[in-house]
């Protein structure tokens, strides 16, 4: 007797036993990207590439918020490892309000940013949380450990505004 997709109940990532060689904040990241891609995947099904861009009662596009979550994961993973954002990390920063993806590229983009992300954390996940880092121009305080848990929060706030905005754009349908 098979089980179809639909009958098998959602397990998220957390609960599903997985990066167990990893540390527990590590893992905690890990998990909040799957997450993000599983609510991505599930809550933009369905919708159009010009939904994608429009801008439902003056709310930010989809596309922004997804270019948006890519770029930063990246960005941020980079001030975790001691680094300073790069000529082509700033363009990419200031380009993510234009652009005329489809959204299966642009979901692609955050798939290929996560997977990357992966094994920045995995390495990440082996030094001292507790390890200064500065961010920005003013070496703004933080710490590998505050960077990798700012990537999982601020990774989820967006998919958040991207689950809110698509329902408004379902909305708007009717």
């Amino acid at each position: 007797m098979s089980t179809s997709p639909a009958t098998v109940p959602y397990v998220e990532p957390w609960l599903r036993g997985t990066h167990s060689d990893v540390g527990s904040v590590g893992r905690a990241v890990l998990h909040a990207l799957e997450l993000g891609l599983d609510d991505l995947s599930k809550w933009t099904a369905g919708l159009s590439d010009v939904e994608v861009h429009s801008r439902p009662l003056g709310l930010p596009s989809l596309a922004f918020h997804l270019r948006h979550i890519a770029g930063s994961v990246d960005r941020i993973l980079s001030y975790a490892e001691g680094n300073q954002l790069t000529a082509e990390q700033l363009t990419t920063l200031k380009s993510e309000q234009v652009g005329e993806e489809t959204l299966a590229e642009l979901l692609a983009a955050v798939e290929g940013s996560f997977s990357n992300a992966a094994e920045r954390v995995r390495v990440l996940a082996t030094a001292d949380f507790d390890t200064f880092r500065g961010v920005g121009r003013k070496q703004l305080p933080t710490s590998i450990g505050g960077a990798l848990i700012h990537v999982a929060d601020h990774t989820q706030r967006h998919v958040g505004q991207v689950v809110t905005t698509t329902k408004v754009l379902v909305a708007l349908r009717a």
